[in-house]
């Protein structure tokens, strides 16, 4: 008797799909490895999203504890104000704050940094434009690179301005005779100390902008070239937020 070998259910499926049965499943390439199927791949791709997602998060954690630091010194600013001292003559208690004239360049000053908080955000949104980017990866130039370098430029040559406007603002009050004394002329002594530690924050962001330019050409990777820029605009946007908050105390605080 002549065998006769019947088809298995899941052969039938496979064959022929149009009668009740489940289409053929495409099965995706693991690359090896054991295991892997369409999870592993996933991991891959969002590998380089997960490193930027954690370097971000240590950034986020720095700038929290700056805005707690330009925080504090805003409620010393207004606790100072609080103060008094005793007249030996007339026995009336004097208050020690006396209202600083600030110098017009500051305002100059500050749309000189908004502007450049702008300038930082375009070169981040161009070195993470898609297609430039799908470009780099290919190995077809560096098309996000090029796009993102002339906003960078421009940020650092307005945070430069920034800075100096802030020296010819610290002379013009020190002209005035208002100098960095804390017991004569305590507005003053905030003055100086509010903005000076600010610019020495935005200092540090210069620099960071001084490593972008110098080395952004250097990184081979597109990802590590991400996180650089990414890192500096995000501190840059905070410093630019915290000196307008710190200039409206100083202008209605008062």
């Amino acid at each position: 008797m002549t065998p006769t070998f019947s088809r298995s259910a899941a052969d039938t499926e496979i064959r022929e799909p149009g009668i009740g049965g489940k289409p053929p499943v495409d099965r995706r390439p693991t690359g090896g490895g054991g295991g892997g199927g369409d999870d592993d791949s996933k991991n891959e791709r969002g590998r380089p999203r997960e490193l930027l997602h954690r370097v971000r998060v240590f950034v986020f954690c720095g700038l929290a504890g700056d805005m707690v630091f330009f925080a504090v010194l805003v409620i010393l600013f207004y606790a100072r104000q609080t103060s008094f001292h005793m007249d030996i003559r007339t026995r009336q208690q004097i208050g020690d704050w006396h209202p600083v004239l600030l110098p017009p360049i500051l305002f100059l000053n500050t749309a000189v940094l908004l502007l450049s908080s702008l300038t930082m955000e375009r070169a981040r949104q161009a070195i993470f434009r898609e297609l430039d980017v799908l470009e780099e990866w290919l190995g077809l130039g560096r098309p996000a690179l090029r796009a993102a370098l002339p906003w960078i430029g421009a940020t650092f040559a307005l945070g430069t301005l920034f800075l100096a406007g802030q020296i010819v603002a610290w002379r013009q009050l020190t002209a005035q005779g208002f100098g960095f004394n804390h017991w004569s002329t305590p507005a003053s002594y905030f003055f100086y100390l509010i903005t000076g530690l600010h610019a020495i924050h935005l200092l540090a962001g210069v620099l960071a902008l001084v490593f972008c330019l110098t080395s952004l050409g250097l990184l081979r990777s597109v990802q590590f070239r991400q996180i650089a820029v990414d890192s500096t605009a995000w501190y840059w946007h905070a410093m630019g937020a915290a000196w307008a908050l710190l200039f409206a105390v100083l202008v209605f605080g008062q």
